[in-house]
C-alpha cells in the first residue's frame, strides 16, 4: 500500500526549485507601451511560463531558475519579438522589447496553424478529430471507442473512467437518444464531419444536471473564413464488408451575414456477431450468432447567422439525419443436458430486421454582448424524432443431429416510436463583485409514442394482445442556476448551484384476458421530484507552472425511455429484453484533485459515489429464460487516476493518456440475487504522428489502445482489448487536397469478452464487430482561404432529453 500512495504522490505534485524574478517593458512601433500582449518565457522550444502585459506595457515572472532561456512577445495585428537572456543569482531586467504592426494584419494571409492531437484542460479533454489520419473513413462511434478514457461495451453502450452516466451532445445539443438507438445515429456520423470531441467531466451549474460521468460534446464542421469557400470529401474502406462515404460543405461569410452549410452520405455495411454460452439449473445454452448491418443516411446542416449590430446576432439553424437501416442476425444455440453434456436440440433463429431513423432540429437564437462583460443567449429549439422498426423472429427447433425439424414458432415485431421535444433556453452573465456572476433558466417538454405490436406468426398472422402495447412517456424538467466566478491573488473560484424540477407520466395501454374474453388494461406511472445539484472548483495558479484544481459536483441520471417500458423485445425464444417501471432515477457525487506541471502534465484523481446506480443484468425467468433488464444497484463506488502528456518536438507530436480506477459495485435483490463485485480498471491510448519528406508534405501517423480487464455494466467482468491503427497522408494540389490511407486495428486484437454470475445464472459473452478495416480517404478543399477577424457569437449550450431506446429487439444494431 505504501508503494501505492509513494506513486500517487509522485504523479500529483513537482519538484520546486527558488529562482530570481525577470521583468521587462513591451512597447508599440511608436513607443507607447503595448497592453494585453502575450510574454513567453521559454527554454529549449518549451513554454516555461507566461504573462499578459499590464497598461503600462510591463510584464514580470518570479521564481526563475538560472539557466538560458527565450523571452517571445505576441499580439494581434502585430509582427511578435524575441530576445535571449541568461538568469543567474541576481534580477533580471529585459531590454525593452517593441512590436511593430503587421503590414497586412493578416490581409491575404493563408493561416494553417496545427492543432495538437489532445488538449487537456481543467474540466474537460478535447480530441481534435479534424487531421488525424486514423480517423478518416471512421464514424463517430469508431471514434470513441479509441477517445481517452471512453469505454464502448458489446451492446455498444458509452461509459467514461468506469462510469456509465454518459450524455452524448451535438454541437452543444444533446442528442435525445440512449441504447442502441444512439449507437445507430452515431454511425451515421463520419469523421469528415467532425472537428473535435469534447470529453467534459466537470460540468458548472450552466450544464443541464444529467450525466454522471459527464458530457461527451461532438462538436461539427463549421468554416470560420470570410468569403465563399468549400470542400469535398470521399471515402472508402473494405475488409469484410465495403463502406462509402462522401459529403460538400458550403460556407459564405461577410461583415453581417454567416451562411453555412453541408451534406454527407454514406453507405455501410458492417459485419459482427455475438457468442453466449449460458447455464442455468442443469441446461447449457451454447449460442452463435453473426450479423450483417447495413446502414445507408443522409446528413444535412444548414444555418444563417445575421450580425444586427457589433452587440447583437440572431441565427437559424435545421440540421438532421435520416437513415434506412437493416440487420440480419444468423443465430445457432445448441440446448444439452448439463450433468452428461449431452445435446438435446439445437435453435435455429434467423432474425431479419428492417426500419429508419429520421430526425430534424431547429433552433432560433440570439445573443448580445455588450462588451462590457453583460451577455445574453436565448434558444428556442424543437426537434422530431421518427424511429420504426419491423423485426421478424423465427424460432425453429432441431433434434441434436441438427437434421430433423421438430416444431417451430415465429414472431413478428412491429414498433414505430415518435419523439417530439420542445425547450426555452436563456443565459445571462455580468461582472458582479471583482468576477462573473450567471444565471439562467430551461424549460423542456419531452413526449415519447411508442406503439409495439407482437404478432405469433403460423399460418396466419395473429396479433399476440397479450404482449402487445402502447406506452407514452410525458416528461417536463424546469431548470434554474446561478454560477458565480471569480479570480483573486493566486487562485480562482467557481460555485453554483442548479435545481431541477422533474414532473414524468408514463402509460402503458394494452389487453389482458380475463379468462372469456380480452378486456382493456391500462398500468403506469407518475413522478413529481425536485432536487438540487451543487458545483464548485478552486484553482489554485500562483505559480503557472504547478496548477491545481479542486473540484465538486452532484448530478443526477433519469432512466432511459424504453428502460420503463415493461413490454419485451425477443431476440430468441430463451433470450429477451423488459423494461421495469420501478427503475428509479441515480444520483452522483464526484470530488476531483487535478495537477497541471507545465502546461504539459496533468494528473486527476477522482472520487464518485453512485446511490441507486444502473446496471443491466441478466435475469431468470420460466426456469430456464434469460431476459435482460435494467435495475438499480444499491451504490458504486469509483477511484480514478488520470495521467496525460502530450509532446511535440519539431515534426513528431505525441499524446499519451492513461486512467486508472478501482470501483465496487454491491447490491442485495433478495432469494440469494446479489451483486458485491470490484474491479481495478485501466485504459492506456496513444497517438503519434510525425511530418516527413520534402516540404513535409507526409504524414505518418500510430494510434494504439489497450483496455485491462474490468467491470461493464456492474454485472459483467471482462477481459482485456486494444488495438493498434496505422495510417499515413500526402498533402495535393498545393495544399488544397489531402490523401489519407490506413488501416485499422492491424492485429485484430480489438474484441469484447466477459462473465456474469447472477440469480443462479452464468454466462460467458463473447461479442465482435468489423474493427478491422482498409480506409482510403480524399479531400479537396477551394474558395477563399483567407482568415479574418470575425465576431463570434456565444451561443448557450442546449440539452434536450436524452433516454431513448430502441424498440426493435436485442443485438440486431450491431
Amino acid at each position: 500500500m505504501k508503494q501505492v500512495f509513494f506513486l500517487l504522490s509522485f504523479a500529483l505534485t513537482a519538484f520546486t526549485v527558488s529562482g530570481q524574478k525577470v521583468s521587462g517593458i513591451l512597447k508599440d512601433g511608436a513607443g507607447q507601451p503595448l497592453n494585453g500582449a502575450t510574454i513567453s518565457l521559454m527554454k529549449d522550444s518549451s513554454v516555461v511560463k507566461l504573462a499578459v502585459s499590464s497598461e503600462g506595457g510591463q510584464y514580470a515572472f518570479s521564481d526563475v531558475p538560472a539557466g538560458n532561456y527565450k523571452i517571445a512577445a505576441s499580439h494581434v495585428g502585430y509582427q511578435a519579438a524575441f530576445t535571449s537572456i541568461a538568469v543567474t543569482d541576481a534580477a533580471i531586467t529585459v531590454p525593452e522589447l517593441k512590436l511593430e504592426k503587421s503590414a497586412a494584419e493578416l490581409k491575404g494571409v493563408t493561416v494553417t496553424a496545427r492543432k495538437p492531437i489532445v488538449e487537456v484542460k481543467a474540466d474537460k479533454m478535447i480530441l481534435n478529430v479534424e487531421g488525424t489520419i486514423n480517423s478518416a473513413g471512421s464514424d463517430a462511434l469508431e471514434l470513441l471507442r479509441k477517445a481517452p478514457g471512453v469505454m464502448v461495451d458489446k451492446d455498444e453502450n458509452l461509459s467514461v473512467s468506469g462510469k456509465n452516466g454518459v450524455q452524448v451532445y451535438i454541437d452543444g445539443r444533446p442528442t435525445p437518444l440512449s441504447g442502441q438507438d444512439l449507437a445507430s445515429y452515431l454511425k451515421t456520423l463520419q469523421a469528415a464531419q467532425i472537428e473535435s470531441i469534447e470529453i467534459i467531466t466537470n460540468p458548472s451549474a450552466k450544464y443541464e444536471a444529467a450525466g454522471n460521468a459527464g458530457i461527451i460534446n461532438i462538436r461539427l464542421k463549421k468554416n470560420k473564413s470570410f468569403g465563399t469557400n468549400g470542400s469535398l470529401t470521399a471515402g472508402y474502406s473494405v475488409f469484410e464488408q465495403s463502406r462509402y462515404n462522401g459529403g460538400i460543405s458550403l460556407n459564405h461569410r461577410n461583415k453581417n451575414v454567416n451562411l453555412y452549410g453541408n451534406y454527407n452520405y454514406s453507405d455501410n455495411t458492417n459485419q459482427g456477431g455475438m457468442d453466449i454460452y449460458r447455464t442455468v439449473l442443469d441446461s447449457v445454452f451454447d449460442q452463435h450468432g453473426n450479423t450483417i448491418f447495413k446502414n445507408k443516411a443522409h446528413n444535412i446542416k444548414a444555418g444563417i447567422d445575421y450580425t444586427i449590430n457589433k452587440r447583437s446576432t440572431v441565427g437559424v439553424l435545421a440540421n438532421g439525419s435520416f437513415s434506412n437501416q437493416a440487420a440480419r442476425v444468423g443465430s445457432q444455440t445448441v440446448i444439452s443436458y448439463q450433468p452428461t453434456g449431452a445435446a438435446q436440440r439445437i435453435l435455429m433463429a434467423d432474425n431479419t430486421s428492417d426500419g429508419k431513423r429520421d430526425n430534424l432540429n431547429l433552433n432560433l437564437s440570439y445573443t448580445y454582448a455588450s462588451g462590457k462583460g453583460r451577455n445574453l443567449s436565448l434558444n428556442a429549439d424543437r426537434g422530431t424524432y421518427q424511429i420504426d422498426n419491423r423485426q421478424l423472429q423465427p424460432n425453429v427447433y432441431y433434434d441434436q443431429t441438427g437434421q430433423n425439424k421438430l416444431n417451430s414458432v415465429t414472431y413478428e415485431m412491429i414498433s414505430p416510436t415518435e419523439i417530439s421535444i420542445h425547450s426555452l433556453k436563456a443565459d445571462y452573465d455580468q461582472p458582479f463583485l471583482k468576477g462573473t456572476l450567471g444565471f439562467g433558466g430551461k424549460i423542456a417538454a419531452i413526449r415519447t409514442d411508442n406503439d409495439f405490436q407482437r404478432y405469433n406468426v403460423g399460418a396466419s398472422k395473429e396479433l399476440d394482445r397479450d404482449r402487445s402495447n402502447q406506452f407514452t412517456y410525458d416528461e417536463n424538467i424546469n431548470a434554474a442556476y446561478v454560477n458565480y466566478n471569480r479570480a483573486l491573488k493566486g487562485f480562482m473560484i467557481q460555485a453554483g448551484l442548479r435545481v431541477e424540477n422533474t414532473i414524468t407520466e408514463g402509460r402503458s395501454i394494452g389487453e389482458k384476458f380475463d379468462g372469456s374474453a380480452y378486456q382493456p388494461s391500462q398500468s403506469g406511472f407518475s413522478r413529481n421530484y425536485t432536487d438540487v445539484f451543487p458545483s464548485a472548483a478552486v484553482t489554485f495558479n500562483k505559480n503557472p507552472m504547478k496548477i491545481w484544481n479542486l473540484t465538486y459536483s452532484r448530478r443526477i441520471d433519469r432512466p432511459a425511455y424504453q428502460d420503463l417500458n415493461p413490454f419485451e423485445f425477443k431476440l430468441d425464444e430463451y433470450t429477451f429484453q423488459k423494461g421495469n417501471t420501478n427503475l428509479r432515477p441515480q444520483y452522483t457525487n464526484s470530488i476531483g484533485l487535478t495537477h497541471t506541471y507545465k502546461y504539459k502534465l496533468n494528473a486527476t484523481l477522482n472520487y464518485s459515489h453512485v446511490q441507486d446506480i444502473f446496471t443491466q443484468l441478466i435475469d431468470t425467468a420460466e426456469r430456464s429464460k434469460s431476459f435482460i433488464s435494467k435495475q438499480n444497484l444499491a451504490t458504486q463506488d469509483i477511484f480514478s487516476l488520470n495521467l496525460s502528456y502530450p509532446f511535440m518536438y519539431k515534426a513528431f507530436t505525441s499524446f499519451l493518456n492513461m486512467n486508472a480506477n478501482h470501483s465496487a459495485y454491491q447490491a442485495d435483490f433478495g432469494a440469494g440475487r446479489k451483486v458485491d463485485l470490484d474491479a481495478f480498471g485501466l485504459t492506456v491510448f496513444s497517438q503519434n504522428s510525425i511530418k516527413f519528406g520534402k516540404n513535409k508534405l507526409w504524414t505518418g501517423e500510430l494510434t494504439g489502445v489497450f483496455i485491462a480487464p474490468t467491470i461493464w455494466q456492474g454485472a459483467f467482468r471482462s477481459e482485456a482489448m486494444g488495438g493498434i491503427d496505422l495510417g499515413l497522408q500526402r498533402q495535393l494540389l498545393d495544399g488544397k487536397g489531402t490523401v489519407k490511407l490506413g488501416m485499422s486495428d492491424v492485429l485484430g486484437t480489438f474484441r469484447f469478452k466477459g462473465t456474469t454470475d447472477f440469480a443462479g445464472q452464468v454466462s460467458r459473452v463473447n461479442a465482435r464487430w468489423e474493427s478491422q478495416q482498409f480506409k482510403l480517404n480524399f479531400t479537396y478543399r477551394f474558395g477563399n482561404s483567407q482568415v479574418k477577424a470575425a465576431k463570434q457569437k456565444a451561443a448557450g449550450l442546449e440539452e434536450e432529453a436524452k433516454r431513448v431506446q430502441s424498440g426493435g429487439g436485442i443485438g440486431i444494431n450491431q
